[in-house]
């Protein structure tokens, strides 16, 4: 039937472009360290924190506790105005630590984007060549620090996209976390090797101080709440498409905490979707409407297929073949981040996953989201 054109016209793009994300991802070649490397590069890691008590400590004591030479790394925290005792636990560490320091973020009136201000501050203190961003609720491994520097003196890079996976947890909505992460950094990784479009992930970052300063920072984005590593990114890559890269190697992999209920999961993916027509970079533009349009097809096939029986076999046979071509680009990245068992259940989160995608894109464009206390449009 003509109707179901567009539909195979869709999947076929969407086929392509998994099999263009797999083929960039096994070219990309994994690196190693060697043991004996002495980085020279001075670092600044800056992390902003809100309401952070309960990951805050473990987060800095992974940080603070690198293979890594003392006198060349400083941790900065910028504390966003904490409403509980993040600020506290991290200024005790600073009397153990001594290059550790806090900064308490000034209120200031008109502020939307408080993580992009945070971070501005960091970076103003900072003393590094080289600024490192996590986030307050990760855990970092103890060779990080010594696998960007060296990936960063050894390509002669000014931008650093890395590793982040879902930390290991119990329960439907954690394993459904992890799955997305994993295509997610995957399309990261795929996407920034071959240039195809810029896509990072906050939670592992590294660029030139001198860079941030060169490209004016965030200014231009200051106006939108989210998008710190992303909005950046695509104006580094601007000024130095060369110098941009993925930092592919296990050794360098941070764990993010999960959401741990379906609420704050969506808040989340709201808050990460809300800034998709905010891109300067349209090519990821064109990439996430592909990937919308498709997945909404699904709901539009079910909804006719009430109507017009045979649209059934359209429905299993196209979610199917989704599953398909999904599992063969997942597979080498699930490899990579050593979460092959997770794949097992990849097939039966299907339907949850298109559901997902078609509501967190909507109501991404439309709606409000809370991120950390605060209530942003």
């Amino acid at each position: 039937m003509w109707i179901t054109v567009p539909f195979i016209l869709l999947f076929i793009l969407y086929a392509l472009l998994l099999f263009f994300y797999r083929k960039s991802w096994q070219q990309m070649p994994e690196v190693e360290v060697e043991e004996r490397y002495s980085p020279q590069t001075s670092i600044s890691v800056i992390i902003a924190a809100r309401n952070e008590e309960k990951n805050i400590a473990n987060c800095l004591f992974s940080v603070l506790e690198q293979h890594f030479d003392p006198q060349l790394f400083e941790v900065i925290v910028v504390d966003d105005h904490s409403e509980d005792h993040t600020a506290e636990i991290v200024n005790r560490l600073c009397t153990i630590y001594s290059n550790l320091s806090c900064i308490n973020l000034k209120a200031q009136e008109n502020i939307i984007a408080y993580k992009k201000k945070a971070i501005t501050t960091g970076i103003n203190k900072a003393k590094g060549k080289l600024i490192v961003t996590t986030d307050a609720d990760c855990i970092v491994p103890e060779n990080w620090l010594k696998n960007i520097a060296a990936f960063y003196e050894n390509k002669k890079l000014v931008f650093i996209a890395a590793p982040v996976v879902i930390a290991p947890g119990k329960g439907l909505v954690k394993l459904f976390q992890s799955l997305d992460f994993l295509s997610l950094q995957g399309i990261t990784g795929a996407s920034v090797f071959a240039q195809f479009h810029t896509m990072c992930n906050g939670a592992n970052l590294a660029y030139e101080k001198k860079v941030f300063e060169e490209v004016n920072g965030f200014d231009g984005v200051d106006t939108i709440a989210s998008g710190d590593d992303m909005l950046l990114m695509h104006k580094v890559f601007l000024k130095y498409p060369d110098k941009v890269q993925y930092l592919k190697s296990k050794a360098a992999i941070v764990q993010t905490a999960p959401a741990n209920n379906w609420a704050e999961f969506f808040n989340q993916r709201i808050r990460w979707a809300s800034k998709a027509g905010k891109y300067d970079d349209k090519r990821i533009f064109w990439v996430l409407l592909l990937v919308y349009l498709f997945n909404l097809s699904f709901l539009i096939i079910f909804i006719t297929a009430f109507f017009v029986g045979e649209f059934w076999m359209y429905l299993i046979s196209l979610l199917l073949l989704k599953t398909l071509y999904e599992l063969f680009f997942m597979i080498p990245v699930a490899k990579f981040f050593n979460k092959e068992t997770q794949l097992w259940w990849f097939p039966l989160m299907q339907p949850l996953h298109i559901l997902y995608t078609i509501t967190a894109g909507l109501l991404g464009s439309i709606t409000t989201y809370t991120w950390k206390g605060r209530k942003v449009k």
